[in-house]
C-alpha cells in the first residue's frame, strides 16, 4: 500500500494534535521525519496525502503508534467542530450558495464553530427534506430502478434474513398466517395493535420505546395488506435502518422492507420448488402462484419478478398499468422498449394502446387472465395480464416474457396477436388523419391534473410523512 486510505483532514489533525501536545513546531517535527515543515503544513492542512513511509516517520518521531494517527477518530471535540465544517464546505450545497468558505483559526471561539456547524446540519437537513418533490422522486426511483434491473430484481442478502426469521416462526408450508407474523414480532420484541386512528400519513407506526407496531383495523377483507404491513415494520428494524438522509434513501428502503415483505409471505424454498415444478409441466401462472401463497395478484407477479432470472433462467417485464394508459410501476430485463420521459423515469408514460396491459380494459369478461402476443421493434414478446379496480380506478397486473420463453407458461397457445410500432407515434399517439382533418382546432378539452405531480411530498423526518401527526398519535397511544 503507498498511499493512506484513512480520511486525511482527520488524520491531518491527528498529526496536528500531537505534534502541539509535544511542543514542536512544524519544522522541528519536518526535521525529525525527513520532511519540510512547509509539506508537513500541506499534510496538517489536509491539503495532501502522505506515502505510508513518511507516516511511518511522523509516528516514529512523535513517539505514537502509526494506528493513533490512522484513526478516523477526530483527536478532540474542537478538532471535530473543524473537521465536519470542512466537509460541509466542500459539498455541493455550500457551493451553490456562492459564499467564500471559513478557515478556522486558534482565535476562532469553540462557540463560533459551534454556531456555524450547527447551521451548516440545519441548512442540510431542511435541504435533504425539500428534495421530496416528484422530479428528485423521479430521478432517485430511475437510479433505484436501472440499480435492481442490474442485479436481475434479486436481493440474497434479504432472501436469506427472511427465510431464517421464517423458519424461526415455525412457518412450514402455504401461506404465512396472521399468527406466524405475530410471533415474527415477539421474536423481535415487539406487539402489534390494530387501532383506528392511524396518522392518515402512515400506513402502520412503531413505537420503539414500548415495543409496538400500529396497524390499521384487523377487520379489512382478506387481511393480505395486514401481513405486509407487519412485515414491512419489522424489515425496517431487522435491516438495521436508520432515519433516510435523503429522498433516495428512503426510496432505497422502502424497496428493501417491500423485498422482505415479498420473501416472508412467498418464502424463496417454497416459492421456487413450486415454479420450478410448474415450469417442467409447462404449465406457469401468476395467478396459481398467488392462490398457492395467499397473497394478491400484483404481489405474486412482483415476486415472480425476483425468482425467475436467478432461480428459473429466464428474463421477463412486469407492468402495473392505470385505465387511463399510465404506467404506475414497471420492470423489464428482457429487453421490452418501457416508454420514458427525458429523465429516464416511467412512472406516468403512456404505454402502447396495442399492449394487453391497456387492451384488457376492452374486454368485458376481466375475471381471468388475458394472454396476447405483440410484436415489437425489440422482438414479440408474450404476456399475460389481469385488471382489477380500486377507489382510485381501474388497473392492471401484466408478466410478460420474450417469445421464446412462452412455452413454459398457461396460455402460451393464445391466437391474440397486436403489432406495437412505439415509440414512433404513428403507432397509436397520433389520431387517423380523417379525424385530424374533421377536428383539428375545432375542440378545447379541459386536462385532467393529478394534484400529486405538482405538488411535493410533506416534508418531515420520513418524506410524506406528518411528523406533529406521528408524533401525537405516539403520545395518545403510549398512556395506555
Amino acid at each position: 500500500m503507498d498511499t493512506v486510505s484513512a480520511d486525511i483532514t482527520t488524520l491531518g489533525h491527528r498529526i496536528r494534535h500531537y505534534r502541539t501536545q509535544r511542543g514542536l513546531t512544524l519544522d522541528d517535527l519536518g526535521e525529525a521525519a525527513g520532511v519540510a515543515g512547509s509539506q508537513l503544513s500541506l499534510i496538517e492542512n489536509g491539503k495532501r496525502e502522505p506515502r505510508l513511509s513518511l507516516l511511518q516517520a511522523i509516528a516514529s518521531a512523535l513517539d505514537v503508534e502509526l494506528s493513533d494517527l490512522l484513526s478516523s477518530e477526530p483527536p478532540n471535540s474542537r478538532a471535530a467542530l473543524e473537521i465536519e465544517l470542512a466537509r460541509a464546505q466542500r459539498g455541493s450545497l455550500y457551493a451553490s450558495l456562492g459564499l467564500p468558505p471559513i478557515k478556522p483559526t486558534k482565535g476562532t471561539p469553540t462557540e463560533t464553530l459551534e454556531a456555524i456547524v450547527g447551521l451548516h446540519r440545519e441548512l442540510a437537513k431542511r435541504a435533504n427534506q425539500a428534495i421530496a418533490t416528484p422530479e428528485e422522486a423521479r430521478r432517485a426511483n430511475t437510479e433505484l430502478r436501472e440499480r435492481m434491473r442490474a442485479q436481475n430484481n434479486y436481493i440474497p442478502e434479504i432472501e436469506e434474513l427472511a427465510e431464517d426469521r421464517v423458519r424461526a416462526a415455525g412457518h412450514t408450508r402455504g401461506a404465512l398466517t396472521h399468527r406466524e407474523v405475530s410471533v415474527m414480532a415477539e421474536q423481535l420484541g415487539l406487539r402489534l395493535i390494530y387501532v383506528n386512528d392511524l396518522p392518515h400519513s402512515a400506513r402502520s407506526v412503531t413505537d420503539l420505546a414500548n415495543g409496538r407496531i400500529y396497524l390499521p383495523p384487523a377487520s379489512i377483507p382478506g387481511g393480505h395488506g395486514l401481513r405486509s404491513m407487519a412485515l414491512q415494520a419489522m424489515a425496517h428494524r431487522l435491516l438495521r435502518h436508520e432515519p433516510p438522509e435523503s429522498y433516495a434513501d428512503f426510496l432505497r428502503q422502502r424497496l428493501e422492507i417491500n423485498y422482505f415483505a415479498a420473501c416472508c409471505l412467498m418464502p424463496r424454498d417454497a416459492a421456487v420448488g413450486f415454479l420450478q415444478e410448474r415450469k417442467r409441466d409447462k404449465d406457469l401462472a401468476v395467478e396459481d402462484f398467488r392462490d398457492a401463497f395467499g397473497v394478491t395478484h400484483e404481489a405474486a407477479a412482483l415476486r415472480l419478478t425476483n425468482l425467475a432470472t436467478s432461480h428459473l433462467d429466464m428474463t421477463l417485464h412486469f407492468l402495473r398499468v392505470g385505465d387511463d394508459g399510465a404506467l404506475y410501476k414497471g420492470y423489464e430485463n428482457d429487453g421490452l422498449p418501457l416508454p420514458t420521459d427525458v429523465t429516464g423515469a416511467i412512472e406516468g408514460q403512456l404505454v402502447c394502446r396495442q399492449w394487453s396491459a391497456r387492451s384488457a380494459f376492452t374486454h368485458t369478461n376481466r375475471t381471468t387472465e388475458l394472454y396476447q402476443y405483440t410484436d415489437t421493434p425489440a422482438g414479440t414478446y408474450w404476456c399475460a395480464t389481469q385488471t382489477g379496480t380500486t377507489s382510485a380506478g381501474g388497473f392492471s397486473i401484466s408478466v410478460g416474457v420474450p417469445f421464446a420463453e412462452a412455452k413454459w407458461f398457461r396460455g402460451r397457445e393464445t391466437t391474440v396477436r397486436a403489432v406495437s410500432r412505439c415509440p414512433d407515434e404513428s403507432c397509436c399517439k397520433r389520431p387517423a388523419h380523417e379525424l385530424e382533418e374533421r377536428w383539428s382546432g375545432k375542440a378545447w378539452p379541459s386536462a385532467r391534473l393529478h394534484a400529486h405531480i405538482l405538488s411535493p411530498l410533506p416534508s418531515g423526518s420520513f418524506p410524506g410523512v406528518d411528523d406533529n401527526e406521528v408524533y401525537a398519535f405516539l403520545e395518545t397511544h403510549s398512556a395506555e
